[in-house]
């Protein structure tokens, strides 16, 4: 089983829609995959037709210590698609995890017995805050969305610091599985000068897949389908196929190495 929280402080940047079309490209691909909401937004719950409050979610999974994880996955439409739904209940867990004990491992503590699925994937909010460090300590990777823009880089090293904070205290496990470029605009000279600069810096760390800036992942959003699913012959979902083609392949390098 593979754990990747998909991160990054910075908001706006496609990480949502990296978890619910990367999660659905691998489901495609006859993986079982299970996502996990932690941004009390619950975009990622919508995105995939699940509705927002109806059943235990992550805020109970980490508030309540007899809640386990089988009490809180709900089926999407979608075959080998499941998800943890997140609500606006974790702005107050954010709260009360600051006084609680254990409070960067309860994630960590319900993921670590064996799981019948092949890919976890976890959605954080646009923070560094507990829910974030919960998942990053859970996290055998950490998948970083970077969007194509000078400001989005200068916050890069703060989670970069983050990520080696949590690999020292709870995770010795962690790694980075790779950065993305998302919301890339071809026609721009911007878009091409800060790719060039992210693969200059972190070399093989940046997959080659480039997600480009696209309203028809906001529709996806409203629709409750990811892109990959309901518009399988656009370029977004084009690109998320060849992602989750070279998440695979990092998977099984890393395995081999």
């Amino acid at each position: 089983m593979r754990i990747l929280a998909v991160a990054n402080q910075k908001g706006g940047v496609g990480k949502t829609a990296t978890v619910a079309n990367l999660g659905a490209a691998l489901a495609q691909r006859g993986h079982s995959v299970l996502l996990i909401d932690c941004d009390p937004q619950g975009n990622l719950t919508e995105s995939v037709g699940v509705s927002i409050g109806e059943r235990a979610g992550v805020y109970e999974l980490l508030m309540q210590e007899d809640c386990q994880l089988e009490d809180t996955v709900a089926a999407t439409a979608f075959d080998s698609l499941f998800i943890v739904p997140g609500d606006l209940t974790l702005a107050a867990a954010e709260v009360e995890l600051a006084r609680g004990v254990e409070r960067n491992q309860r994630l960590q503590a319900k993921l670590g017995a064996p799981l019948p699925y092949e890919w976890v994937l976890i959605d954080t909010p646009p923070s560094l805050g507990f829910l974030t460090l919960n998942a990053l300590a859970a996290a055998s990777g950490v998948l970083i969305p970077v969007q194509a823009s000078y400001l989005a880089m200068h916050g890069l090293r703060r989670l970069l610091d983050t990520v080696e904070v949590v690999r020292e205290r709870s995770n010795p496990a962690l790694a980075v599985a790779g950065l993305v470029v998302t919301m890339y605009d071809r026609r721009t000279v911007h878009s091409r000068e800060v790719e060039q600069r992210l693969r200059e810096h972190f070399g093989e760390q940046v997959f080659r897949t480039v997600v480009d800036r696209n309203i028809d992942f906001d529709y996806a959003t409203v629709e409750g389908r990811p892109l990959v699913l309901g518009s399988p012959r656009s370029r977004g979902a084009a690109a998320y196929r060849r992602l989750a083609q070279e998440v695979i392949r990092h998977a099984a390098d890393t395995d081999t190495a």
